[in-house]
């Protein structure tokens, strides 16, 4: 068995587009680096969870695919997708719920826990008259009669559409009809409950330059939403890096994979390494100041406890949109990382050539600083400054594995 000389295990958070793979190509450096990652009999050397704010699919799918790629064998129980943690929001799992995205839609929101489901597409069969801008697709003839569904409860959104006029125009009759689209459009405010996952504005595949994401097909919605009914579109969960609650599972995960490890001593470290900015090194540095926060608040009780003057906390608040929606801790307190370090690759969409990542001190966005994040998210540009800066992710590994004294062949 491969044991550690360094007394504080730690765990790794891979991204995968831009990171490992590129669309559909594998990244040079990523085969070396999980070759070094295993040992002989192909177990991991240290626990590996791979994050994801990709959604389109299910995590069997996504470890097939990534162990296929890599040579390596990668489990479902490792990959963590951006809706994954929509498991733990059971007060949703008995609503009918309608679904975006693309791929097998239904069936993620039924293994997530979803029992009553309606599809972008059982509401256009439902409603034949809604769904117009493709004059193809328009009944022809005769109208067919609406068919009718039991009224929505809420919205989950999985990832952007192939169709974004349909599901744009579809959304928004059911957030104006209060989940019932065969009704006039209301300005009953606030609507039903929408839930987000994956907030990327731009993703990296095998174009030069980056990709629309979901972020960008969420940027459509809210602005449409506003430009008709004059209000802010409301958000009950943002799920996916860069929020807390997507760390918090993660972390969960990389404690599983160290107790089949046969760990005893808790993971103190994690290390997300990642192509963006925004998303991959904003929300480890997110999920960095959270644990800070909770070991001070943990310190500040035993202090109260024991007739020590409290300490104030000067670190600033995070907002509900960062915390993702979900204010459970997954594990006890004392089980908690000491902390978790960003480490940014130059594969994706991150590049030193074309990008300059803002300042510590600058507190404003700038042109040379555009902020791509969600709307409901602080500009803090300090959360963007990575801990290292690496060209590849074998190199990052490299990195992680000297910084802790461990030995990685």
């Amino acid at each position: 068995m491969f044991i550690p000389r360094a007394p504080t295990p730690f765990g790794l958070l891979f991204d995968i587009d831009g990171v490992l793979v590129r669309g559909r190509t594998p990244i040079p450096a990523a085969k070396q680096c999980f070759r070094n990652l295993v040992d002989r009999n192909g177990k991991y050397k240290v626990p590996v969870v791979f994050v994801t704010n990709a959604g389109n699919c299910m995590r069997q799918t996504k470890a097939e695919h990534l162990s296929h790629m890599l040579e390596v064998e990668v489990s479902p129980d490792q990959v963590m997708l951006s809706h994954s943690p929509l498991r733990m929001f059971t007060q949703f799992h008995k609503m009918c719920v309608l679904v975006s995205g693309q791929g097998p839609v239904e069936e993620v929101a039924h293994n997530l826990g979803f029992q009553d489901v309606v599809t972008i597409d059982m509401l256009r069969e439902a409603y034949p008259l809604l769904d117009v801008v493709d004059h193809n697709r328009r009944p022809k003839g005769s109208i067919p009669p609406t068919k009718g569904l039991r009224p929505i409860d809420a919205v989950i959104l999985f990832g952007e559409p192939i169709r974004w006029e349909t599901n744009l125009q579809l959304i928004v009759d059911v957030l104006l009809t209060n989940g019932s689209p065969d009704n006039n459009w209301g300005t009953q405010y606030p609507h039903i409950p929408v839930l987000a996952c994956n907030m990327d504005l731009l993703w990296m595949a095998e174009a030069k330059n980056p990709r629309f994401g979901h972020g960008m097909f969420l940027v459509c919605l809210e602005s449409l939403y506003k430009k008709v009914t004059g209000y802010e579109l409301k958000y009950e969960a943002l799920i996916g890096k860069p929020s807390v609650v997507t760390y918090n599972y993660a972390e969960l995960l990389i404690r599983q994979q160290a107790e089949k490890l046969g760990w005893t001593t808790p993971v103190k470290r994690l290390y997300a390494i990642g192509d963006n900015p925004m998303a991959d090194i904003y929300g480890a540095n997110l999920y960095n100041h959270y644990l800070q926060a909770s070991h001070s608040t943990k310190a500040q009780k035993q202090a109260k406890s024991g007739g020590v003057a409290e300490t104030v906390d000067s670190a600033p608040k995070m907002t509900s949109a960062e915390l993702g929606g979900a204010s459970s801790v997954y594990g006890a307190e004392e089980d908690l990382p000491e902390g978790c370090s960003s480490i940014l690759v130059c594969t994706g969409v991150y590049s030193r050539d074309q990008q300059e990542l803002p300042s510590d001190t600058s507190q404003t966005v700038t042109e040379q600083h555009i902020f791509h994040g969600h709307r409901d998210f602080r500009f803090d540009p300090s959360l963007m400054q990575p801990s290292f800066v690496v060209q590849d992710v074998k190199e990052a590994v490299e990195l992680v594995f000297q910084q802790e004294g461990w030995p990685l062949e």
